[in-house]
């Protein structure tokens, strides 16, 4: 039932409220104290209101703090025993769905995830009505997570133009870099549910207003968040896009990490830097959480925008990476930072099946897995083919019925022959 990133669907048919009040009485059966938010959703407070309801209704005790990004959520977390985030981060705004998160900030992990899956098959009792949970209300959080993250950065005095998909983002990303020093124009940083100003997915194609704004206002830096910000990627002061490929390197280099967690699609030059003080895992947030706990690294993060900085918290805040990518770039610009680092061609393909086929097509995969000649085929997540002088992976998303190929190579020419083999495969299974 849990992806790679919680729970998500189209509201009131593959995320039904029945399903919310049932997560919610299976987490209230187990935590007595949550802490529970939304992004701007206009099916938001609706699942809200059902998954409170569900919580007081096996005795647990309820902190609504309203309208928040999930890493401010995570971040209030800590003085509860478990955190629930009403959101369907990057999906459209038909789309809701929720994410569970423990007190150190972390998602839930395998075995939490597996737990409350069993506690929805299971009969939980109603609390007598003498014991009923009590909800309470702070509107401070999002306050405590910004001076939070200024206590941690250094001022910088940067021109900025930061676009917050409508979402929660808008109430402190754009006053976080004001009080550090940037001069800050805001796109699409106004709560609305509907997504008018772009979809939520930060993507380069979907970004065009803000790396417009940046080349036209001369800006230093452009800064995009999804629809719950716990993604971040950005524009470069010559209004290009950088996106978590080339973010991953710039955190991984900039802020002194000696050993990182990353996912199977993040490429292989970290792999050149690291060497074996790099773990790679399943593609997901909290996967790379989870890794991160276990062998202490300094650093995790993904190609789709999301970073952990564990020394700030487990989860992935997109808030404080803006923050501290600013703060990378008051004394050199980004477009130096990233041509001065090395990188390999890279290419990425997305083929869209039937949600129903899916187990289908997963064992198709595994059986086609065979058929490559002169790879090491590592199955952690999805089929990832490495080669001499490149790799492949083709994956399912975890989030949606998406089958997503991913191809990196030293030379251009190599990178074209394995994504025409990689494709080859992908459509086998599909078809």
């Amino acid at each position: 039932m849990f992806g790679s990133s919680g729970i998500r669907g189209v509201a009131f048919k593959e995320f039904a409220l029945d399903l919310a009040m049932g997560i919610g009485k299976a987490i209230g059966s187990e935590y007595n104290s949550v802490i529970l938010g939304r992004d701007a959703r206009l099916t938001g407070r609706l699942f809200s209101g059902a998954v409170s309801s569900a919580l007081m209704s096996v005795g647990a005790e309820v902190c609504d703090v309203g309208i928040v990004t999930t890493p401010t959520l995570a971040y209030t977390a800590r003085s509860r025993d478990a955190g629930i985030m009403i959101t369907a981060s990057h999906n459209p705004p038909e789309y809701n769905g929720i994410k569970l998160w423990n007190p150190d900030g972390s998602s839930f992990g395998t075995k939490q995830m597996t737990d409350i899956e069993a506690r929805l098959n299971g009969d939980i009792s109603d609390a007598d009505w003498k014991n009923v949970g009590h909800m309470t209300h702070y509107g401070q959080a999002t306050d405590d997570h910004k001076k939070h993250i200024l206590s941690l950065v250094e001022p910088a005095e940067l021109k900025v133009v930061v676009d917050c998909a409508n979402g929660p983002a808008s109430l402190i990303t754009p006053y976080i870099l004001d009080e550090m020093g940037c001069q800050v124009i805001t796109v699409n940083s106004q709560l609305d549910g509907r997504f008018p100003g772009r979809p939520g997915e930060p993507t380069e194609e979907n970004l065009k207003a803000l790396i417009g704004a940046v080349r036209d206002l001369n800006a230093d830096l452009g800064i995009a968040h999804d629809g719950d910000a716990d993604r971040m990627v950005a524009v470069d002061d010559r209004g290009r896009y950088a996106g978590g490929d080339d973010l991953l390197k710039v955190f991984a280099t900039e802020t002194g990490a000696r050993s990182i967690v990353v996912p199977v699609d993040a490429t292989m030059l970290l792999d050149d830097k690291f060497g074996k003080s790099i773990h790679r895992t399943r593609v997901g947030d909290v996967y790379v959480s989870e890794k991160i706990k276990q062998t202490g690294a300094d650093f995790g993060g993904e190609p789709s925008g999301t970073w952990i900085f564990p020394n700030v918290s487990l989860c992935p805040d997109g808030i404080f990476a803006a923050a501290k990518l600013v703060e990378i770039c008051r004394d050199r610009r980004l477009s130096d930072i990233i041509d001065d680092m090395p990188s390999l061609p890279m290419m990425k393909e997305i083929l869209r099946f039937e949600a129903a086929n899916r187990d289908r097509i997963q064992e198709s995969l595994e059986r086609e897995a065979s058929s490559l000649k002169k790879a090491e085929i590592d199955t952690t997540d999805g089929v990832r083919a490495r080669f001499e002088d490149g790799w492949a992976l083709i994956r399912l998303s975890g989030t949606e019925p998406k089958m997503r190929i991913t191809v990196e190579a030293r030379e251009i020419k190599r990178a074209e022959e394995i994504m025409e083999t990689a494709m080859e495969i992908a459509r086998r299974c599909l078809h």
